[in-house]
């Protein structure tokens, strides 16, 4: 039996023979009868790691970053279905019609066609091409995932993408498990369909990438390795981990996680503690329990008997589903916890609910006095429910104060009765999220209250606005305060931008009123329309483009009302179209049926319908590429202009050393001065750093001193030397090309003696007692490693203790001569901080001394 491998953490491969790193292989008698030894969930922790890294590889894919969850998903069969290479010519390739791909992914054919397989082409993640037979039927859609593709031509076989034969069955035979639409071949087995091929619809596709995703990230045991950090206790961990997964909001990976529990695929428990008091929420997914034979954990159905905890109305909006897939979520236990706020991050009792059931009659049964704030005391004579209780559950839903008939439990911001209660993040108490009973038990917001009692009477007193908002004055009413805020906003918008291409713009409003009054009659009435702002928003306000016309709206244009001749031209154009590929069909295929022959037709047409689509946007995409391009080109023309501009005005500046004339601010020699006088600076730290007391102040400018002459004897030595080899009388006909040339030379003897100062203080710094101590432990430190410790005074022990010595003696002298510096360095910056600028009157002497160049010179004699 071969020893177990992993890896330590320095990335060396280590034998552990004393450890198992693995779970020990299970015999089939061991399992359940319900459970074959093939089962494809039953996945070895190599092979779940290899496929969790390859899928984890394609989802990250710049060509599928920003994707929705149905593209995606798309990717993954795909690449699931692709041939292995074999040296072949359909290598990495899969034959797939849009209905079967549609039924993996639980949508239909038409969503295959017009939200998936145009995105993935789109992005680069994917190439396809119809196969025809002889008689030019389609029958089937070859297909090529690009990071595939990739990664076997430019990732090597060490990319995660580059599964074998073998891996790519097993992921495929997991997905099949999973959500395959299942099959019945003739003279063969069928295949069972997968565990949420019956989830179709919204969310289908989310729902079958989530589980998947939590499938390949479960160990053996069933249990869903969570994220760490903190997390928002609103959601739980479970759902911020899908949410880190799925790459979504964790609000919209709770609800995904609530319809898995929902489909009998998830469990979510809390660990039990010695305190029966509930502990840290985990998930368990169960295919993956029985499939090893696990003790599965009891489902959290939404169909549990109780109270339902935070049941949202059926009007709130969500991420991935409507209202009615959070049930799963609304039930007691880690589900409910999860998603009570504030509520649920209290610890109780397993079993227990959130919000005790109450009878359909509450009746006070202890005296008024005892108002102590706990759920079943009396209110006395007001019949109230205690101070931060959001939900009126004793009130009637007339208004009265008697009695009341039970309404469904809703959320609230505040604690549990019992609880300490917490103060509201939001101002006062008419800005909490609370719920009151309303007629039918329907829940209704304290919020919606208010903005209903905010709202506009009548219309905008705009005279535009009022005119264009006319035809719609009953459902104006309708809208709350928020609502018709929008509303005008939008509508203020859509005048504005219709004055723009109208020429007489005051036409504007009644152009949006006569569009109000068209779509009131598709409609039917205003009655018809259940939802007033949705209906306003997005279908009232919203101009009908039937064609490339920006001035087209249903066929008509906007500035002169007549019908729209450019979609007369589409027309036209279409039809042409339409007869020109009726005719290629009879010359191609003579001998069809009228029904064959109209489905033929059909077929190409859409296949040319496609094509237009693409070469449209691929149109749009270049001309905003070319004008992106374009601007692009002009700023950098105009920062180019700028930057131009800047230079001008700074070469015109003079010198702030010398004053010369037009020096860019400092002219060559000043700046060859200053790069000598800091050199000589730095030179004099440096020295000081092994050769003077740094408490000392006195001694470390003595050293600098003394650096200061020598270099500048070196300075010296060097201009001499330097105008020697000049020829006489050759400086003299430029004196700032003179001045230049001897100042570059000074730079020049500086800055070749600066590294012979650094070498200088690493030697001495590295014969100091810090650094000799350093260099006895590495050396001793390198004799006792375990290939040396059976002869730690060999030479082979002592070559290597002695350069390792030598490497930490060095890598401390650099260190102390950094810390030295950094420590001179902030004390000269001190010192000249606080020192007194010299008196202007000081240094007018020097400056007269200074020769003037012509210009100057010019000047001051004019």
């Amino acid at each position: 039996m071969l020893p177990e491998f992993g890896h330590d953490a320095a990335g060396y491969i280590s034998v552990l023979p004393r450890q198992r790193n693995a779970l020990r292989s299970v015999s089939a008698a061991g399992l359940s009868d319900d459970v074959a030894p093939e089962d494809p969930l039953r996945l070895g922790h190599a092979m779940r790691l290899r496929l969790c890294a390859a899928v984890q590889a394609l989802l990250s894919d710049p060509s599928l970053a920003g994707l929705k969850d149905a593209p995606k998903l798309a990717a993954v069969v795909l690449y699931a279905k692709s041939r292995a290479p074999q040296g072949e010519k359909y290598d990495l390739q899969t034959s797939i019609w849009g209905s079967e791909l549609g039924r993996w992914m639980g949508v239909k054919e038409s969503t295959v066609h017009h939200k998936v397989l145009p995105l993935l082409r789109g992005s680069g993640a994917l190439r396809t091409r119809v196969v025809r037979d002889a008689k030019g039927h389609p029958t089937g859609l070859d297909c090529l995932v690009m990071p595939l593709w990739n990664a076997h031509h430019g990732g090597g076989a060490g990319h995660p993408l580059a599964l074998t034969k073998a891996e790519l069955a097993t992921l495929l035979r997991l997905l099949e498990a999973l959500f395959g639409p299942g099959w019945t071949p003739e003279n063969r087995e069928p295949t069972p369909p997968g565990l949420l091929a019956g989830r179709t619809g919204k969310g289908a596709a989310t729902d079958r990438l989530g589980l998947l995703l939590m499938v390949l990230n479960t160990r053996a045991s069933g249990w869903l390795q969570l994220c760490g950090g903190s997390v928002r206790k609103k959601e739980g961990r479970g759902a911020a981990t899908l949410a880190r997964l799925l790459g979504c909001s964790p609000s919209g990976a709770r609800k995904v996680l609530a319809r898995l529990t929902e489909a009998g695929v998830v469990a979510r428990q809390r660990k039990s503690t010695t305190t029966r008091m509930n502990g840290r929420g985990r998930v368990m997914l169960l295919p993956v329990a029985r499939a090893y034979g696990r003790t599965v954990a009891p489902v959290e159905a939404a169909s549990g008997s109780g109270a339902v905890f935070s049941q949202r109305p059926v009007s709130a909006c969500g991420d991935h589903a409507p209202a009615g897939a959070d049930g799963a979520l609304g039930t007691s236990g880690i589900g409910g916890a999860e998603q009570a706020g504030k509520a649920g991050d209290q610890e109780r009792p397993d079993g227990a609910e959130l919000h005790a059931d109450h009878a359909s009659v509450v009746t006070p049964v202890v005296p008024p006095q005892l108002s102590c704030g706990f759920s079943g005391e009396g209110r006395g004579a007001e019949g109230r429910r205690p101070e931060r209780a959001c939900v009126r559950e004793d009130q009637a839903a007339d208004g009265g104060t008697a009695a009341a008939e039970s309404a469904p439990p809703v959320a609230e911001d505040g604690p549990l009765r019992g609880e300490k209660p917490e103060e509201s993040p939001v101002e006062g108490r008419e800005g909490q999220r609370a719920a009151g009973a309303v007629t039918g038990g329907r829940p209704k917001a304290v919020g919606w209250e208010k903005a209903q009692q905010q709202r506009k009477v009548g219309l905008p007193a705009d005279l535009g606005l009022w005119v264009a908002l006319g035809p719609v004055a009953g459902l104006w009413e309708r809208l709350s305060g928020w609502q018709q805020g929008q509303v005008e906003a939008a509508a203020q918008a859509e005048l504005t931008r219709l004055a723009g291409m109208l020429e007489r713009p005051e036409m504007a409003p009644r152009l949006l009123a006569d569009r109000f009054t068209d779509r009131l009659e598709e409609t039917g009435a205003e009655a018809l329309v259940e939802r007033p702002f949705p209906w306003l928003m997005r279908r009232g306000l919203v101009q009908r483009q039937a064609c490339s016309d920006r001035r087209c709206d249903d066929g008509i244009r906007l500035d002169t009302g007549a019908e729209c001749e450019n979609c007369g031209n589409v027309v036209h154009i279409r039809r042409a179209r339409r007869a020109k590929i009726a005719a290629e069909v009879d010359r191609e295929l003579p001998g069809l049926t009228e029904d064959e022959r109209r489905r033929v037709l059909e077929e190409r047409l859409r296949e040319q319908a496609a094509i237009e689509a693409e070469d449209f946007v691929r149109r749009r995409e270049q001309g905003r590429r070319d004008a992106a391009r374009a601007a692009a080109q002009e700023r950098a023309e105009r920062e180019r202009q700028a930057a131009a501009a800047a230079d001008a005005v700074r070469q015109a500046l003079p010198c702030e050393d010398c004053g010369l004339q037009r020096s860019a601010g400092l002219c060559e020699a000043c700046g060859f001065r200053r790069r000598t006088e800091a050199a000589i600076v730095e030179a004099g730290l440096i020295a000081a750093t092994w050769s003077a007391d740094l408490d000392d102040p006195g001694d470390v400018a003595a050293v600098a001193a003394h650096v200061r002459a020598s270099l500048e004897a070196d300075i010296e030595r060097a201009q001499r030397e330097f105008l020697e080899l000049m020829e006489p009388g050759a400086l003299d006909a430029d004196p700032v090309l003179a001045a230049s040339a001897l100042a570059f030379t000074a730079v020049q003897a500086v800055e070749q003696a600066l590294p012979e100062y650094r070498s200088s203080a690493l030697g001495r710094l590295g014969r100091t007692e810090e650094a000799e101590a350093e260099a006895r432990r590495a050396y001793k430190t390198e004799q006792n490693r375990r290939w040396y410790k059976h002869n730690p005074h060999g030479a082979d022990a002592v070559a290597a203790a002695t350069k390792a010595a030598d490497a930490a003696r060095e890598r401390t002298a650099q260190y102390l001569l950094a810390a030295r510096l950094e420590q001179l360095r902030e004390r000269a910056a001190a010192r000249t901080e606080t020192a007194v600028p010299e008196p202007w009157t000081d240094r007018l002497p020097e400056l007269a001394a200074r020769p003037l160049d012509g210009d100057t010179a010019g000047a001051v004699i004019a």
